[in-house]
């Protein structure tokens, strides 16, 4: 789908639409839906014989995302209210966004003409556009016989405004997000049958971007570290375990790196913990926070971001075998700390503990920010709403709640403490890999990783909750969401120089 930014002249998107005629990007067939975007101010502002209609046929009052089909000059049109323009930002223009995309194809058009009645300026206009091109995501990579009635049906979004130069230039970043967005949705939607821990090493060494440095350590390169606890995890699969580094210095250089660490578990049968059968093919998402974490350093990349960070992911594959990690079994953790492993089904914290202790002391970084499909608890605690955040640093915790508000990708953050952290205490080593009791899930899964960051500035994101949608949501058609690109994109801004 082409998004098309075109000038218009002051007299169109009122009354004379002729103007059209005169672009060569615009499709004039009869299968062109136009648009009208209205705000409530003006709808109710102005008394013409087009609104008197809006309102006494139809109660159109162009409330927010209320919308109307009516036929004009022998051709469809769709009034549509954007609400009161003092209660728009950004996430709510991407809803308008997303709404016309999915109205319109819908109604099986094959391309859109949008016009604004009023409130036609640049950042109206992106974020409306950024919000229809994030709702046209679809992976529909292994249909075959159904693959046309799948695809989204509009080949171009012509949005007519004043500000066309200026929206193509705000716009350039906005669609490298979105298609790193995609990348991750696309990642974390692949069947573990394709996507394993080598298959992934292999996409993230295939990324040819200017500037970002890619390093891959096999298991021979990990257990000479000691990175037994990440390791232990894939012992049952047949898959070799990796690790993957990312590197970004756009930054001063010498200044420290952000640091971003990514759970990859690419299949999770619970190891000889071993889960139910019923929803076990939804494990395929446990990679979730570590495509979140590549998506995010390429994004870097691509628009060239003035700031120095590192990413760093675990791939794992958590298999039942003859060979695999067992209930009860000690480990030796790159930090020196000793865990009892509890539960084969917690694995996620034993795959983050040397990652995590590995990004802090190769690289010492500002700050570390993980992300993992860590626990189910999550799930109970926020649904599909909120990601869970844990943090040792005030500040950071704060700037992530800023950052998910202006994003959309909300954080809620909940507690870490002594108590929570006693829980995880072993009769016979250092730790235990589940915490005492059934309550608390998520926070002692937190205060795992928090023994393996030192004083470092840190944060850990539970994504559980929110990698994956079954029925979608506002700005993204069923299944994965690509949650946390948005949020730390939007985070990184501040440190930018």
């Amino acid at each position: 789908m082409r998004i098309n930014f075109i000038n218009v002249a002051n007299n169109l998107g009122t009354k004379n639409y002729s103007g059209l005629k005169n672009s060569k990007t615009t499709s004039l067939n009869k299968n062109t839906l136009s648009i009208y975007l209205i705000s409530s101010d003006s709808f109710s502002k102005n008394n013409t014989n087009e609104f008197k209609s809006l309102k006494q046929s139809f109660d159109f009052e162009a409330k927010f995302l209320q919308s109307v089909i009516m036929s004009v000059e022998n051709s469809i049109s769709l009034y549509f209210g954007i609400g009161e323009i003092s209660k728009l930002n950004d996430i709510k223009l991407n809803k308008i966004g997303a709404r016309i995309l999915s109205t319109a194809n819908g109604m099986k058009y094959d391309s859109v003409n949008i016009y604004f009645k009023d409130h036609d300026n640049s950042s109206t206009v992106v974020n409306i556009a950024f919000g229809a091109l994030l709702q046209s995501y679809r992976f529909n990579k292994y249909f075959e016989k159904k693959l046309k009635d799948k695809n989204i049906k509009i080949s171009d979004l012509n949005f007519f405004t004043k500000h066309n130069k200026d929206c193509q230039k705000i716009f350039g970043d906005l669609d490298i997000l979105a298609k790193n967005i995609f990348f991750v949705r696309d990642l974390v939607s692949e069947p573990s049958n394709i996507l394993n821990p080598e298959s992934y090493a292999k996409i993230c060494q295939n990324i040819k971007v200017k500037g970002l440095e890619i390093e891959v350590l096999g298991e021979k390169d990990m257990a000479k570290l000691g990175m037994n606890s990440l390791l232990g995890v894939g012992v049952g699969s047949a898959k070799e375990s990796k690790l993957v580094v990312l590197k970004w210095f756009g930054g001063k250089k010498g200044e420290q790196p952000l640091a971003f660490v990514g759970k990859g578990v690419t299949f999770d049968t619970g190891g000889i913990s071993i889960k139910p059968s019923t929803n076990m093919e939804d494990m395929k998402t446990d990679m979730a926070g570590s495509a979140v974490v590549v998506g995010l350093m390429q994004n870097l990349a691509q628009r060239q971001a003035k700031v120095n960070a590192v990413g760093v992911i675990g791939l794992v594959e958590n298999m039942p075998s003859g060979s695999a990690q067992r209930p009860g079994d000690v480990v030796k953790s790159m930090s020196g700390q000793t865990i009892e492993v509890i539960n084969t089904d917690a694995e996620g914290r034993l795959v983050l503990a040397d990652a995590l202790h590995y990004t802090n002391t190769k690289f010492k970084p500002k700050l570390i920010i993980d992300l993992a499909t860590l626990t189910g608890a999550i799930i109970v605690a926020l649904a599909d709403v909120y990601a869970g955040l844990f943090s040792n640093d005030d500040e950071l915790a704060k700037q992530l709640e800023k950052s998910g508000d202006t994003s959309g990708e909300r954080v809620w953050r909940l507690p870490l403490g002594d108590e929570y952290d006693d829980m995880i205490n072993s009769d016979i080593a250092d730790m235990k890999n589940v915490g005492s009791g059934r309550g608390a899930g998520s926070i002692t899964a937190a205060q795992f990783l928090q023994r393996f960051v030192g004083s470092t500035k840190w944060a850990h994101l539970d994504i559980a909750g929110v990698a994956w949608k079954g029925k979608g949501d506002a700005l993204a058609h069923k299944g994965a969401t690509g949650f946390g690109v948005r949020l730390l994109n939007e985070f990184v801004k501040k440190f930018e120089k």
